[in-house]
């Protein structure tokens, strides 16, 4: 099975922790991409993704700033290999944000109006029974 891929800097101690999840969530994301999309709509096709994309960011961000189990140093390696997603990252640590699913649902710019998308309105503003689901990424519901 291939190596989650590195630069030729050796990983800091440490390393050998992580890399066994991440190997499994590296290949998760090859099946993801190699899985047939007929009958999918372009952006359902790419959900997966996004959730791996996701899991392995969040790993690394709850690894170090919740369990604090890595060092900053492994930390700085897998933001600079990108392993992880350091703008993800920082959206986190912002209040309000700690939920986020993926950064295209906060760009106003991807909207016709503007506006956020709509996994990011709380649920106690939508109406009762309504299901929500992110054209983006597939979430239903990072608002908290």
């Amino acid at each position: 099975m291939p190596k989650v891929r590195r630069s030729r800097k050796p990983p800091p101690d440490g390393w050998e922790l992580i890399e066994p999840t991440l190997e499994e969530l590296e290949q998760k994301m090859r099946e993801a991409e190699t899985e047939p999309h007929e009958g999918k709509r372009i952006t359902e096709s790419l959900w997966p993704i996004f959730k791996i994309h996701h899991q392995k960011t969040r790993y690394i961000y709850d690894l170090y700033y919740r369990r604090k189990a890595i060092s900053r140093e492994l930390y700085d390696y897998c933001l600079k290999e990108k392993i992880a997603d350091a703008n993800l990252i920082a959206k986190w640590k912002k209040s309000g944000y700690e939920n986020l699913c993926c950064l295209r649902c906060i760009q106003t710019r991807d909207t016709n109006f503007g506006t956020n998308c709509i996994c990011r309105v709380p649920k106690s503003k939508l109406e009762e029974g309504r299901i929500v689901e992110c054209v983006h990424c597939g979430c239903r519901g990072c608002s908290g």
